[in-house]
């Protein structure tokens, strides 16, 4: 069944307003929506994030083996192009990951090219790529 791909919405808690605006605008390219004293909203590939001014709510999250990697169990991220991901690396080169860029299960259904990196509130992001986008959702 072909579905038209509506935009999302996810909020999230930040320790630092501030910080947070110059993370998402200056590391990842994003661009304030509508703002207030405790939140702001980013475009974030053409989906709507917003971030809460919530510090009691961040804090570390637990991992999963995933491929030989500890997965952070909460974050969020998107899927890429395949060459628009390669971007990305290119411009996140000076960043901390926790998971670098890699492929991850390699000749297996599902091949993917992913990277972790975290926000300054400690909020776990994931950035991947199919080469075969027909392969997102193959068992």
């Amino acid at each position: 069944m072909t579905h038209p791909i509506p935009r999302f919405h996810l909020a999230f808690p930040v320790i630092d307003l501030a910080q947070t605006r110059s993370f998402y605008c200056t590391v990842l390219g994003c661009a304030v929506g509508r703002t207030s004293d405790r939140w702001i909203d980013f475009d974030f590939y053409g989906h709507q994030i917003t971030a809460h001014l919530k510090p009691e709510l961040c804090a570390a999250t637990d991992t999963n083996l995933v491929d030989g990697d500890a997965v952070p169990v909460r974050h969020f991220g998107i899927i890429l192009e395949w060459e628009i991901w390669h971007q990305l690396v290119d411009r996140l080169k000076d960043q901390t990951f926790i998971i670098p860029p890699h492929i991850r299960f390699t000749g297996e259904v599902g091949e993917q090219a992913t990277l972790f990196i975290q926000d300054p509130s400690g909020n776990a992001l994931e950035f991947k790529s199919f080469r075969d986008q027909s392969s997102i959702f193959a068992a």
